[in-house]
């Protein structure tokens, strides 16, 4: 059986999707502060999220994990898909982190404590770029 997927690519979707699941499914059922955090600050960054309520806002966060973690974890699903929907997801999570000026440095580029846990998602903005580039289609 031909699987549209690089065997080089297997390691970093297996790692990539686990993590994005693990995180997807431990927001599907999140508390109503989750919720509330989530939403704030995603909503300051990105103004036109504000009208989600924050509970279905995490939701819908916790689906497009689970979506993304389903594209990279499945050999079925093309690398440069799967590519497509992790350069996405990242570049989501980038752009609050950059829209967010506590998250990083004053004139800097580089994170404050509170940014760290978002900024070290680049590593997945890499990942989904790679897959993009892979040659299986």
């Amino acid at each position: 059986m031909h699987l549209p997927v690089a065997r080089a690519s297997i390691p970093g979707r297996l790692a990539t999707g686990a993590f994005i699941l693990h995180a997807g499914l431990g927001k599907w059922s999140g508390s109503a502060e989750q919720a509330a955090g989530i939403h704030g600050t995603s909503s300051n960054a990105l103004p036109f999220l504000k009208p989600i309520p924050p509970e279905r806002f995490l939701r819908l966060v916790a689906t497009a994990e689970i979506a993304t973690a389903t594209a990279l974890l499945l050999p079925l699903v093309p690398d440069a898909l799967a590519g497509a929907a992790l350069t996405g997801f990242s570049g989501s999570l980038l752009t609050m982190y950059w829209r967010t000026p506590t998250l990083r440095k004053p004139g800097s580029i580089w994170a404050t404590q509170a940014g760290t846990g978002v900024s070290k998602d680049v590593w997945m903005l890499g990942i989904g770029l790679g897959l993009l580039a892979s040659r299986r289609r």
